[in-house]
C-alpha cells in the first residue's frame, strides 16, 4: 500500500525484453536502502525489487502490467517517480494507493499558471463513475486532487514542489500517464453494482 507522495525519482539505466516481460535496471538515491522482494511503486505501478547491484536495482513488468500501464513506453534515460510502501502507523499524507493501475490517460493540456501548473487528462469514459469532483486520483503515482470532471477527462493543479520533485514536469500534451482511481470509490461502485 502506498500514499501517492513521491519519495524520489529513479533513472532507467538499462531496459530489455525477456520473453513477454519488460526488464529494467534503475538507479536511484534510495537504492542502498532497498532489498530484494521489496515492493516499490514506479510511476504508480507496484513492482518487486528483484536484484540490487551497487546503485542500480532490477525490476520486471509482466504482460498484464504492460497492457494496463504505460510502462511499455519506457526508454533508457527516462525518469520515473518512486515511492516505497507505507509503514503501518505513519501519517497518510496522500491517499490510499495500491499501485494497481486502472488505466492510462493522455495529457491534453499543460498550462503554466504563473506559480502552478494546470494539467488536463483524457481517459476512457468506461471509468467515469470512479472519479469525483475534488476527489483523489493517482497520476503516475502522484496523489492529486481532480477537478473540472467530465465523463472522459479531468484536471489537476500542480504546486511548484511537486513539479520540481517528480517526473510530472516531463509530461507534455500527447503523452500517456498511469491512472489509479480512488480505492474507496471503487469498492462503493462495485458494491452498488452488486445490489441493483
Amino acid at each position: 500500500m502506498f500514499t501517492g507522495i513521491i519519495e524520489t525519482t529513479g533513472r532507467i539505466e538499462q531496459i530489455s525484453e525477456e520473453g513477454s516481460n519488460l526488464v529494467a535496471w534503475i538507479s536511484s538515491a534510495i537504492t542502498g536502502e532497498l532489498k530484494p522482494d521489496q515492493s516499490l511503486a514506479h510511476d504508480g505501478v507496484c513492482l518487486t525489487v528483484e536484484e540490487i547491484e551497487g546503485e542500480k536495482y532490477r525490476i520486471s513488468a509482466v504482460a498484464e502490467t504492460l497492457e494496463k500501464t504505460c510502462l511499455g513506453s519506457w526508454k533508457q534515460g527516462n525518469l520515473v517517480n518512486l515511492e516505497r510502501a507505507m509503514k503501518l502507523g505513519s501519517r497518510l499524507d496522500g491517499h490510499l494507493v495500491q499501485g494497481h493501475v486502472d488505466t492510462t490517460a493522455t495529457c491534453i493540456l499543460r498550462e503554466n499558471k504563473n506559480g502552478s501548473w494546470l494539467y488536463r487528462f483524457s481517459f476512457p469514459s468506461t471509468f467515469a463513475d470512479l472519479i469525483i469532483e475534488k476527489g483523489s486520483v493517482c497520476v503516475n503515482g502522484i496523489s492529486l486532487t481532480a477537478f473540472d470532471i467530465a465523463d472522459d477527462s479531468f484536471s489537476v493543479a500542480i504546486i511548484p514542489y511537486t513539479f520540481e520533485h517528480t517526473g510530472i514536469k516531463l509530461v507534455e500534451p500527447g503523452m500517456k500517464v498511469n491512472i489509479e482511481f480512488d480505492m474507496v470509490g471503487k469498492y462503493i461502485v462495485r458494491n452498488l453494482s452488486l445490489h441493483r
